[in-house]
């Protein structure tokens, strides 16, 4: 029987060196003390460590060579069957032991500010991300917070969508969209709509309401504004932070994974994950990933289903990097809980797992993506890069949200149907330069980007009827009341083009314990309106602002980096509505101002920051008096953050941290809203996950793990008057996982229960209306490489 060394959990090969201190001893016993050192599964087929000593290996190398010396002369060679997983076989007698290859670390395809960089301890969160514009950067050099949750992660915790990996940050909280069933966030307590995510740092190529995580190896959640880094971003929100999606990549090991899940109450699903590098020095890269997956989920009468094809190719030479991804997905919601519209009052919650929508409701979302990017190291110090990318998208449904009028849930519900269709075109250019002048290092960027989105749809109004939340009928498909572009193609409706130019300078000096990072974009934003019926432009909204950002890092010892920043947000600037006596009157578009101070802490295997923020953002307010429109009003958002990740204790896993909020309104014009809170932002939030690798499991048996996961959210206003609140909510989740050797091949089996109570609660108040959070939910997934 095959039989695999005792590790600390399912990982990845260490990307930097590891100090190994493993004495001469067995080679069963070597082995374990080496896969608990690197995470690494060790698999030994059949009896062929047996009587085998290992002579031992000391000092620090890299996890390959580290291997390679502890099997030295014992006839045993090693053979890593991806980066998580390596097979120790005997070699036949009068063979040369062929080691498997040492590979050097940082190479030319993982340097600069394109590489992506390396998992943490714990392997749940990435040492850094994506700045945007500034490319990768480790989190200890930059003025700024960001968290990179890992493909481990996202595998881990079987999540299928972005808001399921997002459910680990305490800074982030997940909603429903407006009378639809997209993933909306909420970071900081300010909202990101779904369309303003962003791929490998380019806005405009995302699926736009629900996106599946299949494709992506990492999702970085840049908190904060972020104008400069990013741009405005398509829809105008990401005021409070952004969300960028990596890209998967083939890796130096061949990988070849199968995957089949369930999920309650009767969702299968079956994936592929595949990649390959050629070339003499593996410059080729291929990376193939396809998913089906279809049923009921534990909402009653709700049905999910997903089709996902995407191919990553790359090429990593000795001055030229280039990718190229694309993509295709389909989400079908039926009968898709809907979100619920109130009056005076807070509706009852129903129960976890009641569904409230009509058997007519559907949306059904198609996205296909592309884009590709490249550099070019004109100079040592010296790269020019750029990116382009396209999106092509139909949405079809009928959405029918309940307004509750009455505390027995009486209510009304109305038919609405909304074809829609988007195609994006992006792009950007720049180039980036390390120079060094006396004692100052200066790594300066300078570029461009622009996106231009266009807007096709019609919709459909049905008539109203009479229902009850808590024991909804359902009804026939309501006739048509009202209508507009549904008629042969979908008319324009709208059309928006985003461009902008920005340059920065990181200046540093002693070896980089001190940097101070300034830069400007001038950003303009042109959104043009049209008549549905006769295509006439119907609003025109052409506005410019010059939006700044200054940082300071400070390391005063070693694995302490201190920092702070200011940096602005931007978004479109309102219209004054038709009641206000400047009806029609075009206002510059908001900027709002955040001043953040923060410290991060690495101690190698655990780490974490604590940041103090406030952000301002302007809005709109119609004088009670003059009635006259104006940009007067402010939201000001103050907070304290905490974040800590990694492995404290050698098989113990945390991640976790907790936000604290005073989301303060002011210069309102109502005496009745002054000094309130905002709708939807919790005053704290705390986030703790566990993962222990039982140690007591002997190393000839299988590898299990342990996890507990706690989300905490605190009351939230549903009106700007503070009458109408939702009470706070607390989620449990549990899980294990399994990863052993099948004849020869390693099998990780993951299993775990959401919302293990089966609570029923408001999850979330944003927009002015109700997210019910999901009932219990039981997944289950084998995973088998090949």
């Amino acid at each position: 029987m095959a039989q695999s060394a005792q590790g600390s959990g399912q990982g990845s090969i260490p990307a930097g060196p590891v100090t190994f201190a493993i004495a001469p001893q067995s080679v069963d016993g070597a082995l374990a003390a080496f896969s608990t050192a690197t995470r690494i599964q060790v698999l030994t087929p059949g009896a062929v460590t047996q009587g085998v000593n290992s002579p031992g290996v000391s000092g620090s190398m890299t996890a390959r060579e580290g291997l390679n010396r502890l099997l030295s002369g014992t006839g045993l060679a090693a053979r890593f069957l991806n980066t998580e997983t390596v097979t120790v076989e005997r070699v036949a007698a009068g063979n040369a032991v062929l080691l498997d290859p040492l590979q050097v670390e940082g190479n030319r395809g993982a340097t600069g500010p394109g590489a992506l960089p390396p998992a943490y301890a714990g392997g749940q969160v990435a040492r850094g991300g994506r700045i945007g514009a500034l490319g990768n950067q480790d989190a200890m050099d930059v003025p700024f917070s960001i968290t990179s949750y890992t493909a481990e992660t996202i595998r881990n915790q079987q999540a299928d969508t972005i808001a399921d990996v997002l459910a680990n940050d305490p800074a982030v909280r997940s909603s429903l969209g407006y009378g639809n069933f997209s993933e909306s966030f909420v970071i900081r307590g300010f909202q990101l709509a779904g369309e303003d995510l962003s791929v490998d740092g380019l806005y405009g190529t995302a699926p736009r309401q629900i996106v599946a995580t299949n494709m992506f190896e990492r999702v970085e959640v840049l908190k904060g504004a972020n104008a400069f880094l990013n741009g405005a971003a398509p829809s105008g929100s990401g005021i409070g932070g952004g969300v960028n999606l990596v890209p998967k990549r083939a890796e130096d090991e061949p990988l070849t994974r199968l995957t089949a899940s369930y999920a309650m109450d009767s969702r299968l699903g079956l994936s592929a994950d595949v990649g390959r590098r050629f070339g003499d020095a593996n410059q080729f890269g291929v990376r193939a990933n396809a998913a089906v997956r279809g049923g009921d989920t534990a909402i009653d009468d709700e049905e999910r289903t997903l089709t996902l094809g995407s191919l990553a190719l790359d090429y990593r030479g000795e001055r030229a990097r280039v990718t190229l991804d694309v993509g295709t997905q389909t989400q079908r919601v039926e009968q898709g809980r809907p979100v619920v519209y109130v009056g005076s009052f807070v509706p009852a919650v129903p129960s976890a797992s009641q569904n409230y929508a009509q058997p007519w409701s559907y949306s059904r979302m198609r996205d296909t993506f592309g884009q590709i990017r490249a550099e070019y190291d004109l100079l040592p110090s010296l790269t020019a890069y750029g990116a382009f990318g396209l999106r092509s998208m139909r949405e079809d449904g009928d959405y029918a949200s309940p307004t509750i009028t009455r505390p027995d849930g009486t209510g009304t519900v109305r038919r609405l149907t909304v074809p829609r269709e988007d195609d994006t075109v992006t792009g950007q250019a720049g180039v980036r330069a390390d120079l060094q002048t006396g004692p100052l290092r200066h790594q300066l960027n300078a570029g461009a980007s622009a996106l231009r989105t266009t807007n096709n749809n019609g919709f459909e109004f049905g008539t109203t009827s009479a229902i009850n939340l808590y024991s909804m009928v359902g009804l026939p498909r309501p006739a048509t009341t009202s209508a507009s572009g549904m008629v042969g193609d979908l008319p324009k409706v709208s059309e928006s083009v985003l461009r902008s130019v920005y340059a920065s300078d990181t200046v540093s000096i002693l070896n980089d314990r001190v940097m101070v990072t300034a830069g400007l974009r001038q950003q303009n934003i042109q959104v043009r309106g049209y008549n549905r019926a006769n295509g006439a432009r119907t609003s025109d909204y052409d506005q410019s602002a010059l939006t700044p950002v200054v940082g300071l890092v400070v390391k005063p010892v070693e694995p302490l980096s201190l920092y702070a920043n200011r940096i602005e947000g931007l978004a479109q600037g309102p219209t004054a509505p038709s009641t206000a006596a400047n009806s029609g009157e075009i206002f510059a578009p908001y900027r709002s101002v955040q001043y953040e101070v923060g410290g991060k802490l690495d101690f190698g295997s655990f780490g974490g920051s604590l940041s103090l923020f406030q952000t301002t953002q302007p809005s709109g307010v119609t004088d009670a008096f003059t009635r006259v429109y104006s940009v007067s009003g402010e939201q000001r958002n103050r907070g304290i953050e905490l974040m800590l990740y990694g492995e404290p204790v050698q098989g113990v896993r945390l991640l976790g941290g907790a936000t604290f909020i005073d989301p303060e309104l002011s210069d309102t014009g109502s005496a009745a809203t002054e000094g309130k809170d905002a709708v939807g932002v919790p005053r704290h939030q705390f986030n703790a996950n566990v993962e222990w690798d039982l140690p007591f499991i002997p190393a000839s048996f299988p590898t299990v793990t342990l996890t507990g996961r706690v989300i905490h959210t605190g009351s939230q206003y549903l009106n700007t008057a503070n009458t109408l609140k939702i009470p706070s909510w607390t989620r449990f989740d549990i899980g294990a996982r399994m990863v052993a050797d099948i004849q020869n091949r390693p099998v990780t089996v993951r299993a775990a229960v959401e919302n293990v109570t089966d609570k029923a609660y408001w999850a979330s108040a944003s927009g002015g209306y109700l997210s019910q959070g999901s009932p219990l939910t039981a997944k289950l997934s084998v995973s088998v490489d090949f």
